[in-house]
């Protein structure tokens, strides 16, 4: 069970390519405040994508 005052933070990558495709991952918020960009594999597109932090 998480704590209140737990550093790590569950966030969700959405596909930048439109297709809806999302991951779940975890992200400590003080090392990295900004929002989470990485390049994963997109099903729908056959191919890696950028994946941005949604709120």
């Amino acid at each position: 069970m998480a704590r209140k005052t737990d550093v790590r933070s569950a966030v969700t990558l959405r596909s930048s390519a439109g297709t809806g495709t999302a991951y779940r991952t975890t992200k400590n918020r003080r090392n990295t405040p900004d929002r989470l960009v990485m390049r994963k594999y997109d099903p729908k597109v056959r191919g890696v994508v950028e994946f941005h932090e949604t709120r």
